[in-house]
């Protein structure tokens, strides 16, 4: 046990660092362009050269993808966002552009033949800016282009940008205090939220967990005295709070008629949480138990299953005359924690009770992103997904195997050991963007085993060795199935989180189906944002009274929501840099939340690194 949660210590350390080495890479090239991370990007010319700075080298298309004609500004988080998705090309990825003009790899290209793809091709070049290339010395010689040196001096040159950005950073300290994100250089031990004071030792600031109210924690850090006015929040949260308080088990409402739905979060590219979305029909007035938990695909001991310790909870809205207008009616809260022992990861199951009329709702499951977000592991070698035996005949490794078995088990949303179309399509939504006709599926029910229309475990088995067929052996394909459903090249899931919902109604049959597989978007925030001003405490900012910061806490989480008056968009700094042992979903130490006029937007999900430990949240809520 001590083994395996320090290893998960370590990879929780490993992936926070990985973000401040991002968001840090980000400030610079922000910085170098701009006097302020509070001041915004006003022009496409300014998006470009930050993006360059930032070691990208942006096409107009690019440019126009974020820039569009009804775009005024772009914010710092906007950057951080546009960064995300758009990574810095690769020598692979250059040479195998200059390899398909050179088709007889000798290694250098004519410039007649250069000049001729720029000036015509894509994004045209001028004749000018084609001849500056082609008289550089460093990657010319006898009127051709070495494009092997050509893409070393690109890659430093990209480099050198960020390089240069980050020494600036460094050497002005004034720049530091005032961006979003400024984090200490070497984070404590365990502490992902924390600055540690230089009076205090950062053993001792392992051990140590102020209690709520400790005068030795200022509520007003150094970087937020220019603010105009500012809120402090201070919860200080016990090990294991309250884990099993009040709960109704699913045991005591068996008798309960009962429906059930699995279902998945999928993390994306950027950053953003897909995951299904689900129409519940109640035909008469009953009392109902909802409960949604992170689905146990472990049946080996020992395997490694991540998306055990995600968050889940699932917000109930009430679909009134249209589906636009849906109503928020409650949402699970309370928890119950289920020990996983042969793999040593906890299991929380959120529940909650109501009283619900007949009708129509409908049911948006909701991950914070503290535990579900991107993390670079390490991976010794790429693990093998098909071979051939000693016919020739190729085959399924044992390994890829284990990974489709659980693939079948996370898309087989009614858990009937069948694919419908329908549940396949969700498969194919994820993996390809593409749906799958009854024509396709009645080709399909012609070459693999069906029953009653739905396609077999074997039968998917055998989709997936004939797309391996069909490549001669090639995995690329299947790579990118498991890659968008989470997969790692070690076949490990660890960008999904696949959940399973249980409704009981104690009157009535409950029906529940998955009807998208989608981000959470504007119903799911409104959700969260209300069921905080409803549940959490206010506090009015001290002299600005339109500006209301609202603190939700759970056993496990603290969600803050900031509600703006106004008739003016406001700019509130966020400072966590005082909280102990915890994970905001911000990936930051100090942001900016721009909030809208008379609106209301969540500032960040807090939950604790380790909940084996006392955990602090002070967090400064400052208007800028």
């Amino acid at each position: 046990q001590k083994v395996t949660h320090s290893e998960s210590s370590r990879a929780k350390k490993s992936q926070h660092s990985e973000e401040e080495i991002f968001y840090m890479n980000c400030r610079a090239a922000y910085l170098t362009v701009l006097k302020s991370s509070l001041e915004n990007i006003k022009s496409k010319e300014q998006l470009c050269l930050v993006l360059q700075q930032a070691g990208r080298n942006p096409s107009q298309k690019t440019l126009n993808k974020y820039w569009t004609s009804q775009t005024t500004t772009l914010n710092f988080d906007d950057f951080c966002t546009i960064l995300k998705k758009e990574k810095t090309a690769t020598k692979t990825e250059l040479l195998k552009a200059f390899g398909k003009i050179d088709t007889d790899n000798s290694g250098y290209i004519l410039h007649d033949e250069l000049s001729k793809i720029l000036t015509t091709r894509g994004e045209k070049m001028t004749l000018d800016e084609v001849s500056a290339i082609t008289k550089l010395a460093d990657f010319n010689s006898s009127g051709k282009l070495d494009y092997n040196k050509f893409c070393d001096l690109y890659m430093t040159t990209s480099e050198q940008c960020c390089k240069t950005a980050l020494e600036k950073l460094e050497v002005d300290s004034r720049l530091r205090r005032q961006q979003f994100g400024s984090q200490a250089e070497t984070p404590s031990e365990g502490i992902t939220l924390s600055k540690p004071s230089p009076r205090v030792s950062r053993k001792t600031d392992h051990k140590f967990t102020p209690m709520k109210g400790d005068s030795r924690i200022s509520s007003r850090p150094s970087s937020a005295q220019s603010c105009k006015a500012s809120i402090s929040s201070t919860i200080s949260v016990s090990a294991g709070h309250n884990r099993s308080a009040k709960l109704i088990e699913p045991n005591t409402v068996k008798e309960w008629q009962c429906a059930q739905s699995k279902g998945c979060f999928y993390l994306e590219d950027d950053g953003e949480i897909i995951s299904h979305k689900y129409r519940l029909h109640l035909p008469q007035r009953s009392t109902v138990c909802i409960t949604i938990k992170p689905l146990n695909l472990c049946q080996v001991e020992g395997k490694s299953c991540h998306w055990l310790s995600v968050d889940t909870a699932l917000y109930v809205l009430k679909e009134n005359e249209s589906q636009e207008n849906l109503q928020l009616v409650s949402f699970t809260e309370q928890q119950n924690k289920e020990a996983r022992y042969f793999n040593y990861i906890s299991m929380l199951i959120f529940l909650l009770k109501w009283e619900l009329g007949s009708g129509v709702y409908w049911l948006l499951p909701f991950t914070t992103g503290c535990r579900l977000k991107k993390v670079k592991t390490q991976i010794t070698g790429e693990a093998k997904l098909v071979y051939r035996g000693e016919d020739g005949e190729l085959a399924l490794t044992k390994e890829f195997r284990a990974a489709l078995l659980d693939v079948f088990e996370t898309i087989d949303l009614d858990g009937n050991g069948l694919l419908s179309l329908e549940e396949y399509n969700f498969f194919e939504l994820r993996t390809s963007g593409e749906k799958c006709d009854e024509e396709a599926w009645a080709v399909c029910k012609e070459n693999f085993n069906m029953k009653k229309n739905e396609l077999t475990r074997q039968g998917f088995m055998d989709l997936n060795l004939m797309e391996a067929n069909d490549r001669e052996g090639d995995p690329s394909d299947l790579w990118v199935t498991l890659l968008s459903l989470g997969y790692n090249k070690a076949l490990e899931m660890i960008e999904a989180c696949p959940f399973v919902i249980d409704i009981y109604a104690e009157k009535c049959k409950p029906r529940i189906k998955a009807i998208y597989l989608e981000a959470g978007g504007w119903q799911l925030n409104r959700a969260i944002c209300k069921s905080v001003v409803n549940k959490g405490e206010a506090k009015v900012m001290d002299g600005c009274e339109n500006v209301i910061v609202y603190t939700y806490k759970t056993d496990i989480r603290i969600t803050s929501v900031i509600e703006n008056k106004s008739e003016n968009k406001v700019i509130i700094h966020v400072n966590n840099e005082q909280s102990k042992n915890c994970l905001s979903n911000r990936g930051l130490t100090i942001f900016a939340v721009e909030v809208a006029p008379k609106s209301m937007v969540v500032s960040q999900h807090v939950m604790p690194l380790n909940e084996q430990e006392e955990w602090l949240y002070n967090c400064v809520h400052s208007l800028l």
